[in-house]
């Protein structure tokens, strides 16, 4: 006999579809055991997630046509197994880390539970998330959406929403864009994964990546049927003269803010950047993900301003408002606006309209302008106490790029061993990454650690950064050099943006 259990209010209803516990009355395996192996089975294939709430043991037995004992009997087995945890006034539900998470690809790995300090770069400050504003956005267009605004959007967006999008962008970065070749996605992942799409079928077998750079995106290129081809970066951005060594016709680039070095693309490089696009019939996709937290002073214009025929402009709010909402642009070459739009329908019929409609209402309305004001500043503030304690606790590092960014990174000095300092920081409860992570290539060049401060503030950096320093100076001999003094630090990271990042 078996027997469907149907949820009822407790978290698991809207899963009863799909959800079954058979009892076998006939078979020699006693009754609690199949219970326990049942629910077992439905975790352990995902059909019952983790801190989903289970009925209570009576109400199970009900249902199951057995004594409550035997409900009883199986979850304590299951309790003590790992798979379920018992709460006094919320009963019993799968345990929250049964399996962990799978993360996405151009996401950083969740930190572990023993960390305190999550000074890996990939994050942002969710807390700053503008609720009150965007609840105002979120709610003026509800009350306002008829028909037209409730039905199916446009594969690329819709039209009122690429209008603004297209006039923001061109006010405040200087993009030449005109609301046909604006396409909303789902986060820069997915316009990337278009792109890939688009490009493969164009002929592309190749695209080339900054080294050191994103390796997520290196993974999901991959994964997308394009291979990547490092190209290294110096102090002025990525070495064009590689680039056409590689035999590639389109590579992505952080022109702005180079990730992770944090060096901007020099006045010659986009030259000639954009000369490499025209010669080889390419195309550059420019990744803008960071421009917002360049000081005003240093923001030049978008790549995409000087080729609009060559320059796939990319961004996404994930750095700027927060990861959930899922929003992003493309700004497209005519010649690719076709191909994008068509695999586009094919996949899925566009991007949520409502949080479209949201978002331009954020825009119009100068909230985004105003949020902008309040991050940027927080984040110069982190940025110069990193800069300030790395200096006095980390003696002899040379900090790279310019005051930009959502990390800094720190070259180390000869002799400190990059692996085994980012070993020793965890072991003093920080988690961060070497510079070896974001590099395709090894090389002789010296090594580094980039300490993100998007997700931590300031009061904690700080302790953050005493720890940091703890476990250099178990690592590094004591320093290897003298820090240098905070006077002098606008001169010394001049000179340090003057040295080679890659070669």
């Amino acid at each position: 006999m078996w027997c469907p259990y149907h949820f009822i209010n407790g978290g698991l209803d809207q899963l009863s579809r799909h959800l079954e516990i058979s009892i076998d009355r006939q078979s020699r395996v006693p009754i609690a055991q199949q219970t326990r192996d049942a629910i077992r089975r439905m975790i352990e294939e995902d059909m019952l997630q983790p801190e989903t709430r289970l009925p209570s043991s009576r109400r199970l037995g009900i249902d199951l046509g057995v004594s409550r004992s035997v409900v009883v009997e199986a979850y304590e087995q299951l309790i003590a197994e790992g798979y379920l945890v018992a709460r006094r006034g919320s009963g019993t539900s799968v345990a929250p880390s049964v399996r962990p998470p799978q993360d996405s690809v151009l996401a950083t790995p969740q930190r572990p539970v023993t960390a305190r300090w999550d000074l890996r770069t990939g994050g942002c400050d969710a807390s700053a998330f503008p609720r009150q504003e965007w609840l105002r956005c979120v709610t003026a267009v509800i009350s306002a959406a008829g028909p037209r605004e409730l039905g199916y959007a446009a594969p690329a967006g819709l039209p009122a929403v690429r209008q603004a999008a297209a006039a923001y962008l061109s006010r405040v970065r200087g993009v030449r864009a005109r609301p046909d070749k604006v396409m909303m996605t789902a986060g820069f992942a997915q316009g990337l994964a278009l792109l890939c799409t688009v490009l493969r079928e164009r002929g592309h077998e190749l695209v080339a990546v900054e080294d050191p750079g994103h390796p997520g995106e290196r993974q999901f290129m991959s994964r997308a049927g394009l291979r990547p081809v490092s190209v290294g970066v110096d102090a002025d951005g990525i070495v064009v003269d590689e680039l056409y060594r590689t035999g590639a016709r389109a590579v992505v680039v952080t022109p702005a803010c180079q990730f992770p070095t944090g060096v901007p693309l020099a006045a010659h490089r986009k030259a000639e950047l954009v000369e490499w696009a025209h010669r080889v019939d390419g195309f550059v996709i420019e990744d803008d993900f960071e421009s917002a937290y360049v000081a005003a002073a240093d923001r030049a214009p978008a790549l995409q301003s000087l080729a609009p025929d060559r320059v796939v402009y990319a961004g996404s709010a994930s750095k700027v408002l927060a990861p959930a909402l899922r929003l992003g642009w493309l700004v497209v070459p005519y010649p690719l606006m076709p191909g994008l739009e068509f695999v586009r329908s094919s996949r899925d019929f566009g991007y949520s309209g409502l949080e479209q409609l949201a978002f331009a209402r954020f825009l119009e309305s100068g909230a985004f302008d105003r949020h902008l004001r309040r991050v940027r500043d927080e984040m110069r503030k982190r940025r110069e106490q990193v800069l300030d304690d790395a200096l006095r606790v980390l003696p002899g590092v040379r900090p790279l790029g310019a005051d930009s960014g959502l990390q800094t990174y720190l070259e180390l000095p000869a002799g400190c061993d990059e692996a085994a300092l980012v070993r020793a920081a965890q072991a003093r409860s920080v988690l961060v990454h070497g510079g070896q992570y974001y590099r395709v290539r090894r090389g002789d060049r010296p090594g580094a650690v980039v300490v993100s401060y998007a997700t931590v503030h300031r009061p904690g950096l700080s302790r953050a950064m005493e720890a940091l320093g703890r476990a250099y100076r178990d690592i590094c001999r004591g320093g290897g050099g003298m820090p240098i003094r905070w006077k002098h630090r606008r001169p010394a990271l001049d000179a340090c943006t003057r040295g080679v990042v890659d070669a």
